[in-house]
């Protein structure tokens, strides 16, 4: 959702997004934007396509693809900054330093391909804010490479300090190790809907339909004639 939301408010298209993934080296059609529609409700989604669900790398492995793409100085700056975050906490779930964690999911190339590409948007929207609202949570499990969890995931739980949250009627995942990572990296403050114009919005929807609830994410980009473009989430 992250990556279609941002993709949206930079007037980015399909084209768009796979030029960024080759800057990664991966795959031209590795990735599409598309319109997705829940409850008869369009939107919009991102479609990633991708062996490598399973591989593990290090922090030391990511850092190097990230320094050798073709990522903008600032889109490694993001891209950077999100993987730290994570390697920090994972070194502290299982009492590693974060050179020694091994990445499992968001080791996988389609989780390093959401989150450079979030980046490389963010960089080039470069809003001189990003807000969003307080993050839904739920009750559930999450099945991941250490087994079956409670969910929010450890990760999750850990970066969630200092988080507002809501909770929702239903049962899942809806916060995600790669979501509030980017969150963080990309330097987001939570509160209310800024004083700004409107310029652009979008609807967007994950891969997951949750019961119960309403789903997808809003994101609009605006203008306030004091401090220039903002993003809200």
């Amino acid at each position: 959702m992250m990556l279609a939301g941002l993709a949206r408010m930079a007037d980015a298209g399909t084209d768009d997004l796979r030029a960024m993934a080759q800057m990664l080296e991966l795959p031209k059609d590795c990735i599409s934007l598309e319109s997705r529609a829940v409850n008869d409700v369009s939107g919009w989604g991102c479609r990633v396509s991708l062996p490598d669900k399973t591989s593990h790398r290090t922090w030391a492995d990511i850092r190097k693809l990230i320094e050798e793409s073709g990522l903008s100085a600032d889109g490694k700056h993001f891209a950077d900054t999100t993987f730290a975050l994570l390697a920090a906490v994972e070194g502290k779930i299982h009492n590693l330093a974060p050179e020694a964690v091994h990445f499992h999911e968001v080791g996988a190339l389609d989780s390093i391909l959401d989150i450079c590409l979030c980046a490389e948007l963010f960089a080039r929207l470069s809003p001189s804010r990003f807000i969003c609202g307080p993050l839904p949570l739920c009750d559930g499990t999450v099945k991941c490479d250490h087994g079956l969890l409670p969910a929010p995931a450890p990760a999750v739980f850990e970066l969630l300090q200092g988080v507002p949250v809501r909770g929702l009627a239903s049962e899942g995942e809806t916060v995600t190790p790669t979501a509030i990572a980017l969150l963080k990296g990309l330097g987001v403050q939570f509160g209310p809907w800024p004083d700004m114009t409107i310029e652009r919005t979008a609807l967007v929807y994950g891969g997951r339909i949750l019961p119960g609830v309403a789903n997808g994410a809003l994101f609009a980009l605006g203008a306030n004639a004091e401090r220039g473009p903002q993003s809200s989430g």
